[in-house]
């Protein structure tokens, strides 16, 4: 190993963190370009934010990370769906009915907050999200709980359900009413008839996603983790619940820390260590829960999360989406809270199941038996010469409610042919009542008599079932993760008697991997290190060069945005043959030379980890 350039030794002192760490982070991400509020030269606004280069970086590689690991090696493909939807998606989805946060606003000041954050913030209440607004409102006044913003009190406030939808128009005039999609799986399960056919029909097969999604917050906060509009990434895994498993083998033995609904439910409820194997044989994590947690368990590690800081939770009752019969978040640890960085749900058949029946195609798959079966089947083959004058434009739709009902209600069909029997095959008089069958048409009650129905049972032989499938959806926020690996990289040492800090970034998705510097203000050694630099850019590595201010500055700005290694040309790469320069590591300040042939290749195979650096020799 050689001395820093400089001739000091560049040695920290141990790295430390502390619990203002999240206000330090926020000066640093703007300062170095990670990220800041949008739109700051006219004031701001709430939930909107731009990130710099730095941070563009940074979640780029994020996200490749992410397509690589949850697209890329699980065999899944990815779509790119438009931001914006008609209305009548998400009235299918439920999200026009259930998509909502509680709010309360305050009766002075005008401010509007979400009750549960305020409760949440200021008792000993964990999950408020999960409870009733009239528990809510009671919690407010038993607490004499005060508004965020100016103080006064919020008790006798009324707590509202408010919708977090963006709504927009789509085209002119009378336009067609759309919103913004508060995720990105509505675009999946929209084009699932086309997907399946993609597909071929077999089942399981995922369908990816990374995109934006919005969600109008009442009160966003804590920089990028709560905002209103973010980036999501997402898996829709689709199978047959019946037959389709995930192979455990890969995960069985991955460590997981759990904190299930039990746990919470207790006073002395505790986290739960435990393997993916053990928690499906034990029963706390259905299998394909289980896989995905497993793999996003060491996926978060290899981009450096603290699994010190790191849990599974599982939704409690109260606090599960309108779609989802189990959920587990992944929840990091940040500044003494807790924070949701994805959830991993299933979703059962509702989404498909809504979107068959509120529009024009089928979501179903078809699934062939291994032999065919003769079944028994209801069919109707209903009197047009009665239900045409009867029911004019809507006969059509008639049949189908007709057809539909004998799939689902077999029994009123069977009890109304059962009372019509009854009669003297010579009586001729009008249906009495209990022979018609009940079919609801745009809200309003028919009754059709059901020798006008052509109600039937036969026997058929089908060689197969129409199945809609059951979903698997691991969610991933990539905006929250982007804070969370810079949060947790965090530090801060003492160098050579100086403050520092650090973002100890892996490698892999650090925004820049190294930087290249001139030891000082010279020609011969300028052209050098650029030459070098366009060099690093060619074998496909993130560069900066930096010639501005003396050396020791240059790494410890270099430091801070957490590039990983800098390359310092001196006089020795231009006097010697061969050719070498110094190259230091952000972490420990070490340094070695390498040689300049040898750069690219020895750079990307520390990059990739097929290389130590302390395996290189000085």
């Amino acid at each position: 190993m050689t001395d820093d350039p400089t001739g000091s030794d560049d040695r920290p002192n141990e790295a430390r963190t502390d619990d203002r760490t999240g206000e330090k982070l926020v000066e640093l991400a703007k300062r170095r370009g990670y990220f800041f509020q949008s739109a700051g030269a006219y004031g701001g606004v709430g939930g909107f934010y731009t990130f710099g280069p730095q941070g563009a970086a940074l979640k780029q590689n994020v996200e490749d990370a992410w397509r690589e690991r949850f697209a890329v090696a699980e065999g899944n493909v990815e779509v790119d769906a438009p931001t914006i939807m008609p209305e009548p998606v998400f009235e299918a989805s439920g999200h026009l009915d259930t998509f909502d946060d509680m709010l309360v606003e305050c009766p002075d000041c005008g401010e509007s907050h979400r009750a549960d954050h305020v409760v949440e913030d200021e008792t000993e209440y964990e999950d408020a999200e999960g409870l009733p607004i009239p528990e809510v409102e009671e919690i407010v006044a038993e607490y004499e709980l005060v508004c965020p913003t100016c103080g006064a009190g919020l008790a006798g406030q009324a707590v509202e359900d408010f919708n977090l939808m963006f709504a927009t128009n789509i085209g002119p005039g009378d336009a067609q009413p759309g919103y913004l999609r508060p995720e990105t799986a509505q675009g999946i399960f929209v084009e699932f008839p086309r997907l399946k056919e993609y597909a071929r029909n077999q089942l399981p097969f995922g369908v990816t996603q990374i995109g934006r999604a919005y969600r109008n917050e009442i009160s966003p906060r804590r920089s990028i983790i709560r905002t209103r509009e973010f980036t999501q990434a997402e898996l829709e895994l689709f199978i047959d619940p019946e037959t389709d498993e995930p192979d455990l083998a890969s995960v069985t033995d991955v460590d997981l820390t759990l904190y299930p609904a039990s746990e919470q439910e207790r006073d002395d409820g505790d986290l739960v260590e435990t393997t993916v194997g053990a928690a499906v044989d034990d029963g706390t994590l259905q299998p394909w829960i289980a896989y995905y947690l497993g793999v996003a368990r060491e996926w978060y590690a290899s981009l450096g999360v603290d699994m010190e800081r790191f849990r599974f939770r599982q939704h409690l009752a109260g606090e599960r989406s309108h779609y989802a019969s189990d959920c587990w978040d992944a929840e990091a640890e940040l500044d003494g809270n807790w924070i949701e960085l994805a959830g991993f749900s299933d979703r059962g058949d509702y989404d498909l199941s809504k979107h068959d029946a509120h529009s024009e195609d089928r979501y179903s798959i078809f699934q062939p038996y291994d032999e065919p079966r003769t079944v028994e089947r209801t069919v109707v083959d209903p009197d047009m010469s009665y239900l045409g004058p009867e029911f004019g434009a809507d006969a059509d739709r008639v049949v189908e409610a007709l057809e539909t009902k004998a799939e689902r209600d077999r029994a009123a069909f069977e009890s109304a042919a059962d009372t019509a029997a009854e009669r003297s095959s010579g009586d001729d008089s009008e249906p009495r009542d209990g022979e018609s069958v009940e079919i609801d048409l745009d809200g309003e009650t028919h009754e059709i008599p059901v020798e006008k129905t052509g109600f039937a049972v036969e026997e058929q032989t089908e060689s197969g079932e129409h199945l809609i499938p059951h979903v698997i959806e691991p969610s991933f926020g990539v905006d929250r993760l982007v804070y969370t690996v810079c949060h947790h990289a965090y530090r801060e040492d003492e160098v050579d008697g100086e403050e520092r800090t650090y973002l100890a970034l892996d490698p892999e998705i650090a925004p820049t991997f190294v930087g290249v510097f001139p030891l000082q203000s010279d020609d011969a050694l300028e052209s050098e290190a650029r030459e070098i630099a366009s060099e690093l850019r060619a074998a496909g590595l993130s560069v900066t060069y930096d010639d501005s201010g003396n050396i020791g500055r240059r790494y410890r700005r270099q430091d801070e945005v957490g590039t990983p290694f800098c390359v310092t040309v001196d006089f020795e790469t231009i006097e010697n043959d061969p050719a070498t320069v110094t190259v230091r590591e952000r972490d420990s300040t070490a340094q070695t030379r390498v040689a300049v042939a040898d750069l690219p290749e020895t750079l990307s195979a520390l990059r990739a980890g097929d290389l130590a650096f302390d395996e290189l020799e000085g």
